[in-house]
């Protein structure tokens, strides 16, 4: 079992406290796991761990039975209680059996959801203010290089980071089997069934097209433009219901558009990145042939697992591929494949050189001749970035 430090070392400070920790995320991608190091860090006798996808619980998913339940094991018990409750969604009016058991015992109580929505609408008024929230991420490059010393980037850019995967020695067919059900769990539970959306196929369709467009710009006319050319009249309207379901599921995340001279954000050349890029090699297929989107899939997220505030930048004509912003210092990043040929250079440190404030830039790659730095901005490859070996 991989020790996901990096999260658990941003909970710790709140164990104990009267605040409802709520872990979010995609689903599979390490919620439960994490809920249990959290358990067996805390150690203690009085604790509840109940998973509510476990039919087991089934007759426990509703507020009032979990509610009553809960406070049968407590019983009179002044001790500290630790409550774990996993994919709590799944319980209707969780909120209100959730925030009762925080006043009427001395609990530590954590949940995990697989939608972004877990805390928005009129139920959620229930904890509002009394909780703090992290988002969990499929593995890093460095939490995948941890599994095994054995295991290369290319492994990574093929087969992604979803924790299970290592259980399965990332045997290739095996492999693909296993994210593939992921992806159709993911889109089957959370985002069909949460939002009753009838047209399937095309919600497939909608999702093949942006993952294999991932990084690059696109807008729901321009899908809809895609479908009329394939005989399939789809409204934009409908395409950004779709893709926003997609988002609250936390399949894919869209990064807006930012002038960096203008300090504004822009209504074009938004960006769709998906969670892990192991669901776009089931799904789409040929990540090591589409190696120089994936590499950009890749940093962003990783990017968004460190915290940052992230969105894609314009310098007049010029693009950045990501702003990354954390505690009010910034971080400017290109990335590409291959930085070799004088052209490639030129274009990749150009938009940088365009910025003129002195937060950090950095033109991340993965192969090519190029070394050190380019008037003051390093190149740093991009598993050395991924894994710490340098700023940023």
């Amino acid at each position: 079992m991989i020790i996901r430090e990096a999260y658990l070392s941003k909970i710790r400070p709140f164990i104990g406290k009267d605040i409802i920790k709520v872990l979010t995320g995609i689903r599979r991608g390490g919620k439960s796991v994490l809920l249990e190091q959290i358990r067996d860090e805390i150690n203690s006798a009085h604790t509840i761990f109940l998973n509510f996808e476990d039919l087991g619980n089934q007759h426990l998913c509703e507020y009032n039975a979990l509610h009553d339940y809960i406070c049968e094991k407590i019983g009179n018990s002044t001790e500290q209680f630790y409550l774990f409750f996993d994919e709590i969604q799944e319980v209707q009016g969780w909120e209100k059996a959730v925030n009762s058991l925080r006043v009427k015992f001395k609990a530590d109580i954590y949940i995990t959801g697989s939608n972004s929505q877990l805390l928005s609408g009129e139920l959620a008024t229930y904890i509002a203010g009394r909780y703090v929230s992290f988002v969990v991420y499929p593995f890093s490059f460095s939490e995948f290089k941890s599994i095994s010393a054995d295991y290369t980037f290319d492994d990574y850019i093929e087969y992604g980071g979803m924790p299970f995967l290592s259980s399965l020695n990332f045997e290739p067919e095996i492999s693909k089997n296993y994210l593939q059900d992921v992806f159709n769990s993911v889109m089957l539970k959370d985002i069909v069934k949460r939002n009753k959306i009838r047209d399937v196929d095309l919600l497939e369709r909608i999702i093949s097209y942006v993952l294999a467009n991932v990084g690059r710009s696109f807008s729901a006319t321009s899908i809809s433009k895609f479908f009329k050319a394939e005989k399939r009249t789809v409204s934009p309207e409908t395409i950004l219901n779709y893709l926003k379901a997609c988002e609250e599921a936390y399949l894919l995340y869209r990064l807006k558009s930012q002038d960096v001279n203008g300090k504004k954000m822009l209504k074009v050349n938004e960006k769709y990145y998906v969670v892990d890029h192991g669901l776009r090699e089931a799904v789409v297929g040929a990540n090591l042939q589409s190696v120089e989107i994936l590499l950009e899939n890749i940093v962003g997220l990783e990017l968004l697992r460190r915290g940052y505030k992230v969105c894609v930048g314009r310098v007049g004509e010029k693009e950045v591929d990501f702003i990354g912003e954390k505690a009010g210092d910034k971080l400017y990043i290109q990335v590409c494949y291959l930085l070799n040929d004088e052209s490639t250079i030129q274009r990749e440190f150009g938009s940088l050189l365009e910025i003129k404030d002195n937060y950090p830039k950095f033109v991340l790659y993965e192969e090519g001749s190029f070394k050190g730095n380019y008037e003051g901005i390093p190149a740093v490859r991009i598993p050395d970035w991924l894994t710490g070996k340098t700023v940023g």
